[in-house]
């Protein structure tokens, strides 16, 4: 019989018995983009459940205890076979993102999915509501996507790659990602409030933050439920880019009167304005509680916050 390590995910669901995440101990996990904002949360979570993890990193490792860290470039398809071979994952999560670089974005995470089966490992892919136009404003998981953005499109290619390659592959599509400075949204706000940057947050383009403890846990969850398949992980709140730094800035002590606001139907930034995905169909099947904006971005004590 296995001996099994186990954490609690995400925010307990009132009314719910606490249970917990279930992961093999001594279980390897890879997740690629582990130096970044969501990846280092992914590492940490992954550690603490008992794993063993290793991560990658395209410009310097991050600072975990423990964890094991490759020098990976997305493009290198060589070099990905390499570590996954070096590694041999029984789950590898790709957080890794390469903005508008087609060959990363879009080709980078059909190269990790056949290494994945290659070595016969579990792939959790994680995505965006970047694939999708705001023609419908909210999305569920059987939408179709229609991206408007190189961007979009490359992430919109990257799910049917992978799926296509992987078929038992997870397909995670998120908002924006929220936690403490290291999150871009949240270094904007501090930005725009000190003087330091000039712009404005648009009241006419709408997301469904999440906060990065709840989607990392979220994540390896859909691990540990033998999950596939597409699954959207966003907070239930659809907010707009000027409230959300209102929210921001308060939970943070800035002076929230010197965010300036915009509309980017104004503006010459391509992209859609409204996109709310729908997350009940995933958060029905999962314990982890994804919170949404406004109840996250309540004042905690400096210490507390992530």
């Amino acid at each position: 019989m296995p001996v099994l390590a186990a954490v609690t995910g995400g925010a307990g669901v009132p009314g719910r018995a606490r249970r917990p995440l279930i992961y093999r101990h001594g279980m390897t996990v890879l997740i690629i983009g582990g130096s970044g904002f969501l990846g280092t949360e992914l590492v940490r979570q992954a550690a603490a459940a008992g794993n063993r993890v290793a991560a990658t990193f395209a410009t310097r490792p991050g600072d975990t205890p423990g964890v094991s860290w490759h020098a990976l470039d997305l493009r290198d398809t060589d070099r990905i076979e390499t570590v996954v071979a070096e590694t041999a994952p029984r789950v590898v999560v790709n957080a890794a993102s390469g903005g508008t670089d087609w060959a990363v974005t879009a080709e980078g995470p059909v190269r990790v999915a056949m290494a994945a089966v290659r070595h016969g490992s579990r792939l959790v892919h994680v995505s965006s509501d970047a694939v999708f136009s705001g023609a419908r404003a909210t999305y569920d998981e059987s939408s179709l996507p229609d991206p408007l953005t190189p961007y979009g499109a490359a992430k919109a290619a990257a799910e049917t790659g992978v799926r296509l390659v992987h078929p038992h592959a997870v397909v995670a599509r998120t908002s924006l990602i929220i936690g403490d400075r290291r999150s871009e949204h949240v270094a904007l706000v501090h930005a725009l409030a000190s003087g330091t940057r000039s712009g404005a947050l648009f009241t006419d383009d709408v997301r469904c933050p999440v906060h990065v403890t709840d989607l990392a846990a979220a994540l390896l969850e859909l691990v540990s439920h033998d999950a596939s398949g597409i699954h959207h992980l966003a907070g239930p709140d659809a907010v707009n880019r000027h409230e959300l730094g209102v929210l921001i800035a308060r939970r943070d002590g800035l002076d929230a009167a010197r965010l300036p606001a915009g509309l980017r139907a104004r503006s010459a930034l391509p992209g859609a304005l409204d996109v709310r995905l729908d997350s009940r169909a995933t958060q029905s099947r999962i314990h982890t509680r994804l919170r949404g904006a406004r109840q996250f971005l309540t004042a905690q004590p400096a210490a507390e916050r992530t």
